[in-house]
Parts: structure tokens; sequence; C-alpha cells
């Protein structure tokens, strides 16, 4: 019984390892393909507009409120302490440092990653990717290198939205719910903010978007032929996405500090 529990991990861990080594290649093959012509600017805009311009509402409407509900919290805190007017650092740090691109990166997975593992699954499933091949184009750098270069653009910008809303969602419950003087608010930031903290925030970012696009659009690719494979595919893109978010932002925070 113990040698057939020692094979089954051994046979586990085997398939994880050949797992990494296929998102790897894979990943660097969308890459490769970036730098070989036909150069599809228009599909990088198509795919630049889905996962940036349609994440834009989720975004700043979950930055708006974590924004305001940093300030509250933060406010009863730092008032035992007398120091109400380092508010606006508390809220600024937080939300360029951590809160900003992790939270941007969860909300762009749950909206563009999902739709992006269906998209891809679909034309799977429904043998349009075989059906490329056939015409002698390549998927990866048809379907596949768009939405890597998206996901690079298009992130940031958002974590950059989400950073400005968040500090202003914190100015308005602050300064004119809590009554902490504006000036002071704006000041600690300006004294607090260094530039390592918004190059954190951006390398952040740029990996995140990388992250989402790969893992998502690789759980697309490889979808099983079936509604069950797909719907099976989506969620452990998302899952898994967002596991490796939160893990690499521990890892880049240990890091950059």
């Amino acid at each position: 019984m113990v040698l057939n529990m020692v094979e089954r991990l051994g046979a586990s861990v085997v398939t994880r390892v050949q797992e990494m080594g296929r998102m790897l290649l894979f990943v660097l093959s969308a890459f490769a393909w970036l730098t070989r012509p036909p150069f599809r600017f228009s599909h990088m805009l198509k795919q630049l507009h889905f996962i940036g311009y349609k994440s834009t509402f989720v975004v700043v409407l979950t930055a708006g409120f974590t924004g305001m509900v940093l300030a509250l919290q933060g406010y009863y805190s730092l008032r035992k302490f007398g120091s109400e007017g380092l508010l606006g650092s508390a809220v600024a740090l937080s939300m360029i440092r951590e809160l900003g691109p992790v939270l941007a990166a969860l909300m762009v997975t749950a909206r563009a990653g999902s739709a992006m593992t269906a998209e891809v699954g679909i034309m799977r499933i429904t043998e349009q990717i075989d059906a490329l091949d056939t015409m002698a184009i390549n998927p990866m750098q048809y379907l596949i290198a768009p939405k890597l270069v998206a996901g690079l653009i298009g992130v940031p910008l958002l974590v950059a939205i989400f950073d400005v809303v968040g500090i202003y969602g914190g100015y308005v419950v602050g300064v004119d719910l809590l009554g902490v003087n504006a000036g002071s608010y704006w000041n600690s930031i300006e004294s607090a903010v260094e530039w390592k903290d918004i190059y954190g925030g951006i390398l952040k970012s740029i990996s995140f978007g990388l992250i989402i696009t790969w893992i998502c659009s690789y759980k697309g690719y490889h979808t099983r032929q079936s509604a069950e494979g797909l719907g099976t595919a989506t969620t452990e893109a998302v899952v898994l996405s967002s596991v490796v978010i939160l893990v690499w932002d521990y890892f880049l925070t240990s890091v950059l500090l």
C-alpha cells in the first residue's frame, strides 16, 4: 500500500512538472511568433479594447469603494495615536504597493480572463483552431500573441486608474466625511510616496498582466473536446490565475522591499 501511495504521488508530481513545461513552451512560442510578420496590430488593439477598456467600469467601481473603506478603517486606527494627518499616506501606499495591482488583476481575471478562456476554448471545441492550421495561419500568432501584448499593456493602465480612483475615494471619505484636513491628506502622500513604491506597483502590474493572459489562454487552448471540458478549463483558469497572482505578489514584494 505504501509503494502504491508513493507511486501515485510520483506520477502526480511528474504530471505537474510536465504541465509546467508545456505552459512555459506555450508562452515562449507565443512571444517568438511576435517577432515574425505579419504583425496584426488590429488584433492587438481589439484585445486591448476587450481586456482594458471593457474592464474599466468594474475596476473603477472596485477602486472607489476600496479606497473609501481603507480610509474609513485607517482613520479610526490612526485616531488612536493622534495621527489622522497621515491618512493620505496610508491610503496611497496601500493602494500603490499592494491593493491596486492585486485587486485590479483579480478583477481583470474574473471579467476578461474567464471570457478569454471560454473564447479560445470554444474555438478549440468547434475546430476553428484546426481550421487556422489548415489555412497555414499559426494559431499562436493569430490568437495568443495579441492577447499577451494586450495584457502587458492593458493591466498596468488599469492598475494606474485603480490607484488614482482609490486615492480619491479615500479623500472623499477622509476629508469630506470625517473632517481630515485636505492639505494634510495630500502633503502626507507627497512626502511618503517614493519612486520605489511606484516602480514596484508597475512591475507587479506588468507581471500580473502576463500571468492572466498566459494562464487563461493556455487553459482555453488545451480545452478538452466537450462542454464539460470548457467549463472545467474556465474554472481552472480563473482559480489558477488568482492563486498565482497572490503567490507571485508575495515573492515579488519580498524581493522589492
